[in-house]
């Protein structure tokens, strides 16, 4: 855990920004995070490069180099648009190269594809990667990651990154985060207005808030559960907030338990949620992209989700009764009798690259200049400007510089704002557990929506569950 003072680094001089830690797919990349609005499945596509720089041998015998990625979907067009740049970049340096681009939905390469390949030694040689102990720490443990140390070395990026903690394993670099997020609630500002609400600083006026919007036949909170990482987002910033940014990082050495009363009262609360009617009618049958659609419609008053999802209000594309004009941003408020730091907020740096570590010189060059041109200052500024996604790198002055003089996004500097006044920033536990506990977690909050397993079952059998990771 660290003090944002230290983490106020993103933006070097000219702003104050950071987050450390991982998050749910998204991070993410929730994004996990981290993870954006994705369309389901995955899709093949040769990007053929389009810098206009001429290659430096133009006979060179032609060659591919697979890379998987999760940018699909009008959700990560900006995103994806980066990544584009960054492969036709490398492509005109590298003689003969040409990247196979497999675009991917992100729960789908985590959880299905990307562990196959791992298993049967044959993942792409360039992939989306999720960092913590389920992911990158247990593929590089397996052999199965390229040491990246010395790539970092050679292009002088070896102390660039902020936070390379889930993504380090021996003091060795086995991935590269490609930017930082945080997680918290958007509120429509129209429909705040409208209702006379203010905008919640306690629970009992977050509470309040959702009762006049249920009253009005407004939902509350706008909620997609059926992919369960989306409300775990919001169970482990309620774990943080009654249990203490500790606990996240407590249940794998065993100084906290999953049954603690302080815990499963945070799992009471989401369940008190879910019966009282805060979120949206049959979340268990509703996507992340319909969650999106169901807020940026006027349907919902707020939503809980990760900062990436501040693209989407400014993309044209998706916009539909509200803009970034009509949106605000708030971190959840201090719980009663809470543990712990209660402005602390979750931060991600987990959603990133990986490179597989059967490679041959070829491909080792294209893995270096696809690092070299991706992982750069004017990328790091895109990402933030024209995708809200927060820096993961050490920025220049005057890339600091041209993110004041440029950044115009309203929701963004809100939630910049937000995390300045935090006083520390915890990570998601998928990033600290083990993959077996992390997926007994989302069965079990589906099973707490469902009415299948009260708030002390869900945390008796996740217990169960991390003893058995932690003994084997």
């Amino acid at each position: 855990m660290k003090k944002y003072g230290l983490l106020l680094l993103v933006l070097m001089v000219s702003l104050t920004t950071v987050l450390a830690g991982c998050g749910g797919n998204n991070a993410g990349q929730g994004s996990s995070a981290n993870t954006g609005a994705n369309e389901a499945g995955g899709s093949n596509e040769v990007n053929a490069g389009s810098s206009g720089e001429e290659a430096v041998v133009e006979d060179a015998e032609p060659f591919t180099v697979s890379l998987r990625h999760i940018q699909i979907g009008d959700a990560k067009k900006y995103r994806k648009a980066i990544l584009d740049d960054a492969v036709a970049k490398a492509e005109a340096e590298v003689p003969g190269l040409t990247f196979e681009l497999d675009g991917v939905e992100d729960e789908v390469n985590r959880f299905t594809k990307l562990p196959a390949e791992m298993a049967a030694g044959n993942p792409p040689k360039i992939f989306d990667l999720f960092g913590g102990e389920g992911d990158a720490l247990k593929y590089a443990n397996a052999g199965r990651l390229l040491d990246l140390t010395p790539i970092l070395e050679e292009l002088g990026l070896a102390d660039k990154f902020l936070n390379m903690g889930q993504f380090t394993l021996d003091g060795k670099a086995y991935g590269l985060p490609i930017g930082g997020s945080t997680e918290g609630f958007f509120y429509n500002k129209q429909l705040f207005a409208q209702y006379n609400i203010e905008v919640p600083t306690t629970l009992e006026e977050l509470e309040q808030a959702a009762e006049t919007l249920k009253s009005n036949e407004v939902t509350p909170m706008a909620m997609g559960s059926q992919a369960a990482w989306v409300p775990l987002m919001l169970a482990n910033t309620l774990i943080g907030r009654y249990a203490g940014p500790e606990s996240i990082y407590g249940f794998r050495d065993g100084s906290a338990a999953w049954n603690s009363p302080e815990v499963v009262a945070a799992f009471a609360k989401y369940k008190e949620w879910v019966d009282n009617g805060y979120f949206t009618k049959g979340e268990l049958g509703v996507t992340y992209d319909a969650m999106l659609n169901e807020f940026l419609g006027g349907k919902a008053g707020m939503m809980f989700d990760g900062s990436w999802r501040a693209s989407a209000f400014a993309n044209p594309d998706l916009v539909k009764e509200i803009t970034s004009e009509d949106v605000g941003y708030f971190a959840m408020p201090a719980v009663p009798d809470g543990k712990g730091d209660q402005t602390a907020v979750n931060g991600n740096y987990s959603n990133g690259y990986g490179f597989s570590s059967n490679l041959n010189e070829q491909e080792l060059e294209a893995v270096k200049a696809f690092i070299k041109h991706l992982y750069k200052d004017d990328m790091q500024v895109r990402g933030l400007l024209e995708d809200a996604l927060l820096p993961s790198m050490k920025l220049t002055d005057a890339a600091a510089s041209e993110i004041e003089a440029n950044l115009e996004d309203p929701v963004v500097k809100q939630i910049m704002g937000t995390m300045n006044e935090a006083g520390e920033a915890f990570s998601h536990f998928d990033s600290v557990v083990q993959s077996d506990v992390y997926s007994e977690t989302e069965q079990q909050i589906q099973r707490l929506i469902a009415g299948e397993s009260s708030p002390q079952e869900v945390g008796d059998a996740l217990q169960q569950a991390q003893e058995a990771a932690n003994a084997n």
